[in-house]
């Protein structure tokens, strides 16, 4: 087993691109999802995610040097997230992270997390959206 964070763990940068990568495939190919993403190009977002789940999980410090406390929910804030769109950003993340065939501890580990975050994230119920 190597040793250091989880991040070094799974495949360092490599592994969380890839993970970011296939996410925002799948973003870019359904369009209820994609109006939670404001920037003609998702290069942007793609950018700022990898650079905070690289951080979250024990790698470079990057987003907080470039972009300060995460601060995700105020940032999201803008964004009618609703219990439809978290399903809608867990089957595409999901799915990218199925891709990567992580060790089984380690895939509940960022699993787990990333299910956490997605219903930390909802702002707005279902029936309140516009």
């Amino acid at each position: 087993m190597t040793e250091g964070t989880f991040y070094d763990r799974v495949g360092g940068h490599a592994t969380f691109q890839a993970l970011i990568d296939r996410f925002y495939e799948g973003v870019a190919g359904d369009p209820p999802l994609r109006e939670l993403y404001p920037e003609e190009d998702l290069g942007p977002a793609s950018e700022r995610l990898l650079m905070f789940m690289e951080q979250y999980w024990g790698g470079p410090k990057t987003y907080s040097e470039t972009r300060g406390h995460p601060r995700l929910r105020q940032r999201h804030g803008p964004y009618a997230v609703t219990p439809a769109q978290r399903d809608r950003w867990l089957t595409h993340m999901l799915a990218a992270l199925d891709s990567l065939e992580l060790a089984p501890t380690d895939d509940a580990e960022i699993r787990e997390y990333l299910v956490k975050a997605a219903q930390f994230m909802i702002n707005v119920l279902d029936d309140q959206a516009e």
